[in-house]
Formats: structure tokens, sequence, C-alpha cells
């Protein structure tokens, strides 16, 4: 009854198409045999009329969300089948992060495939681990895969972990804690929670980081300890778990639900691309949404609702552009594109003397110095992290008044400035150590002084990756998040440079020790240069013309 009472608050709340059935049939713990004996809890959630089947594989329970997810998507019409992945909620082997999820994926259809329910298609739904489990077998899934809806999540993770060849460790570290809580006493977790969860917060603060793991969860836990030892670009380690290699195989619709601020923004951009240029269509809508924001939630059950009604079920939804993304930033809101991205004039704003931004070109100038100590790390504020409540668009003045923070900020703008699409930077550095990062991030910065983060991205700096010329300086490309933002009249933009952004990303020790195992810390002087022979920038993609417009439909 309280499953019921949720799905038809959950309806009128999100504004859903009405039920299609209110009868729908929950069996739960059917044990789902794999072809190495594994048994994997399941549940269904059936429909009283024929339907095709939604297939949702997920390490984090069957229960909360996605108890009412099952219900309301079998309402709409589907058998809704809702797997704990191994060594989860029940499901019998060990949980080791994408290494199980194709074969066990595999395994699951065929065995959607010998149910008396069984229609003969099936799509999938899920956000984050739940999308890249979609990714592992979407490839040999044939023509009885009709619909995917990839929230939040790419095919895959490695480049996500080591952005910029350094290391997530907020996110990685986060989430091994998040796994590990799945195992521990409700109240416990709870009480932990209360606290502030201190232990993580030790934790991300540790040295070395193959300590980190048992700090904050009390055990080693063996992925962590991986992803430590298997960091660099070559690693065959990455190579079973990485499934866009046959994105170009793919045959089933996808649409794609995302964030501004989400961790795995870029590289789902990546695997829109390939689709793309695979000659598919995917569906893209990108919203002013962190990883877990319920405004993510809300957009991915409306969104991917839909999208299986069309391709799973052949029923009519209303039409819509390939791509929505929400522009951001005051006089923003949604706006329709035919692709992404869209057309716009890369358009260099230079760092100039004085701390100032401004597309001419800068004249001779002195460099501009910080020191970077990593045993004082310059922290990270917002952004792209795992856990929404601190995640996003925050006023970064608290960073920005440390004395290792470069800061260069444009005149008030007279007209806006819309930025849409990929964002990058050149910064020319010198540094007295060879190992170092480089940190960049654009802000909008309002009429009252706040300095808002609207992208940001780093790269870590090691000897031979990046040439020197004559002076000793090199020139660091910075691939930043991709983004959607309107400047106001009056607002300005502004750069920061920095040597990290920690705990999101591992501290550069200076060294050059290994990930894992680092405890030295050097501490250096580093210059940024802004001068004729070393401009740096950073190249924003600027529409001049009606590439976009906006609708009203609401989000």
């Amino acid at each position: 009854m309280l499953d019921r009472l949720a799905t038809r608050l959950a309806t009128a709340v999100l504004r859903l198409p009405a039920a299609r059935t209110r009868r729908v049939a929950v069996t739960r713990d059917i044990p789902v045999r794999v072809r190495d004996g594994v048994t994997l809890r399941t549940d269904h959630y059936a429909p009283d009329l024929p339907a095709p089947t939604v297939l949702i594989r997920t390490p984090y329970g069957r229960g909360g969300p996605m108890r009412l997810l099952g219900r309301l998507a079998a309402e709409r019409g589907f058998h809704v089948v809702i797997q704990s992945c191994r060594g989860t909620y029940g499901s019998g082997g060990e949980f080791a992060p994408l290494v199980h999820e194709r074969d066990d994926g595999l395994d699951t259809v065929d065995w959607l495939r010998r149910q008396p329910w069984w229609s003969g298609t099936f799509g999938m739904f899920g956000a984050s681990y739940q999308g890249f489990v979609q990714w592992a077998l979407a490839a040999e899934a044939a023509d009885e895969l009709r619909g995917m809806v990839a929230v939040a999540t790419a095919s895959a993770t490695r480049d996500s972990t080591y952005a910029g060849e350094s290391f997530a460790l907020d996110t990685v570290l986060t989430w091994t804690e998040l796994l590990q809580a799945q195992t521990v006493p409700w109240l416990a977790r709870q009480w932990e929670l209360k606290r502030g969860q201190p232990r993580l917060t030790a934790a991300l603060a540790h040295l070395p980081l193959v300590e980190a793991d048992r700090i904050a969860t009390g055990v080693t836990v063996p992925f962590f300890q991986e992803w430590l030892r298997h960091h660099t670009p070559d690693a065959d380690y990455w190579r079973p778990r990485i499934f866009g290699g046959r994105i170009a195989e793919v045959r089933a619709p996808v649409a794609m639900i995302s964030g501004w601020q989400d961790i795995f923004l870029p590289a789902q951009l990546e695997d829109y691309a390939a689709l793309r240029a695979a000659g598919a269509r995917p569906r893209l809508t990108i919203g002013p949404w962190t990883h877990g924001s319920p405004g993510l939630f809300v957009a991915a059950l409306r969104e991917g609702l839909d999208w299986l009604d069309e391709h799973l079920a052949g029923r009519p939804t209303p039409r819509r552009a390939p791509v929505r993304v929400h522009v951001c930033g005051e006089g923003g809101g949604w706006r329709d594109l035919p692709d992404w991205p869209p057309p716009a004039v890369p358009t260099r704003w230079h760092l100039h003397a004085g701390g100032a931004l401004a597309p001419a070109r800068p004249t001779p100038s002195a460099p501009d110095a910080i020191w970077y100590d990593p045993a004082d790390p310059t922290p990270s504020l917002g952004g792209p992290l795992l856990v929404a409540q601190r995640a996003g668009a925050v006023d970064n003045r608290p960073v920005e008044a440390r004395p290792d923070v470069l800061t260069y900020t444009s005149a008030r703008l007279d007209a806006p400035v819309e930025v849409v699409g990929p964002v990058h930077a050149e910064i020319h550095v010198r540094g007295e150590l060879s190992y170092l990062d480089v940190f960049v991030r654009l802000c909008d910065v309002d009429r009252r002084g706040r300095s808002w983060n609207v992208c940001d991205g780093l790269v870590r700096v090691a000897p031979g990756r990046f040439p020197a010329d004559p002076s000793g300086a090199v020139r660091v490309p910075v691939t930043l998040w991709p983004t959607a933002h309107r400047f106001a009249p009056g607002h300005r933009l502004r750069v920061q440079v920095s040597g990290g952004a920690h705990p999101r990303y591992a501290r550069n020790p200076g060294t050059g020790e290994p990930l894992g195992t680092a405890v030295t810390l050097r501490a250096g002087r580093r210059e940024i240069l802004h001068d004729p022979e070393h401009p740096s920038a950073i190249v924003l993609p600027i529409l001049t013309g009606p590439a976009c417009f906006a609708t009203d439909i609401a989000q």
C-alpha cells in the first residue's frame, strides 16, 4: 500500500503521464545463477499486461529510490528487473568494479529470455555505475536491446579517475567509503554521517594514500589499492574495464542525461561524439546539476521513461530537439540545439600583468609567481564532486584570497557573453620543481564581487611530458569541463591558476614518488608567464549568432 501511494505521489509531483496500470506484482530476491555459479539477487516488478522489459543492474541496493523507480516504470507498462551486482546486497561473489559486469549482464539477459513473460526486447536504465554496466553489455545485446538511458555516466572510467593524469582522490575515496558503508549496520552509518564523516576527512588528508582506504573504512579495499598502482596511461589493468572501444557496435538508441558539474561529464560527451561518428543519433540533456542532485534524478525519470516509451514500447512521446542544454548564469535558461557542440567562435582571453584578463594579445611583462606547498595544499571548493551537498557552483573568494592562487579578471562586461561548448587553457609555467600540477578554473564574478566557479581542469606535469623552451618554461594544455554559461552585463570573467585542488585531486608531492606510497613533500616556486612569447590564455567557445534558441519547456 505504501509503495502504491508513493508512486501516485511521485507521478503527481513529477508531472509524469498517468499510469497504464496500477496492478503490479512484485517478486523479490529471485536467485539468478550466472556462468561461474554465483547467484545474483534480483527483484521483478510485473504489470498485469504484456510488456517489454527494463533491466537495471546496481551495486547500491534494490530498496529506496530503486523500489520507487521499479514500480513507476511497471505502472508505465514495463516489466522491471532490478538486480544487485555481485558482492552487493545479497548477491554472491565479491564486488570488483567493472570486472564482471559484461559476463554477469549477458547471463542475466539470457535468464530474461527464459522467462514466460519475456517479450523479446528489453531496455536499460541507470545512473553512474548503473550506466557503466549498460555499456559493458550493450555491444553484444544485438537487436533485443531497444533503448538505453545513461545518466551521469560513461563507457570508460579510467580518464575520469586520473583526470589530467592526476588522481581524483575525493571521488574515488568517497565512493570507496560509500560502498563499504553499505555493509555496516544502519544505525552505525547514521551516526558516522551525523558526526560529519571524520574518518573520511582524515583519510583524504593522509599520506601515504595506500593507507587512506583503511583509515576511511577500517579495512583495506582491493580495488582502491589497484587503482593507486595501475595509474599510468599504458596500464594493461584498465583495458578490460573500458567499454568505449565498442560504442560503434551499439545499435540501441541512447538517451544521455548529465549536469554541468557532474564528475563524468567530459567522458559522457566523448561517448556522445563516438555515437555521432558512428552514425547514431543519441539524445543529450545537460542541466544545472551535480552528480547526485535531486534535479538530475527528476530529469532522469522524465526523460528516461519517455525515451523507453518511444523506443522500447513504441508509444508516442512529445517531440523535442536532439540536444537540450541549460545555459547557466544570469539571463540563461534552456536551449535546444541540433547537435553538440554548437557552432561557436573559439576566442582567446589572455592573462595579462596586474591580474587582468582580456582578448588583447599580451605585452612584455614579468611573470607572476606563487609558492605551492603540498603540506598545505591549495584546497578545492565546489565543482564536480561525488557528494551533491559539496558540489556545484560556490563563492570562490575564500580560496582566491590565498597566496598560492593567482587570479586574472576582465573588465565589467558591457554586453552578455555566452560561452557554450568545450573549454581549454594554455598556461606557460616555469617551476623550480620538475613535478607539479596546473589547475585552471573559470569563474563568473557578479556585481557584488562574488566569484562563482563555472568550469575547471587540472593537468599533472612530469619530466618529458611537455617540452620546455630555452627559458625553461613549458606550455601546459589544460582541458576544462565543457560548459554552457551566460556572463551577464556588469559581470566579469575570472580565471584562477594554482598548483592544485585538494582533496578533489591528490596533491602533487613534487618528488615524482609513486602515487600510492609518496610521503616526502617538496614545496617550490613556480611562475606563470604571460608575455608575447608565452601567451597564456583560456580559450572560450563564444556564441555569436542564432546557434541556439530558448525553449519554454519546464525542467
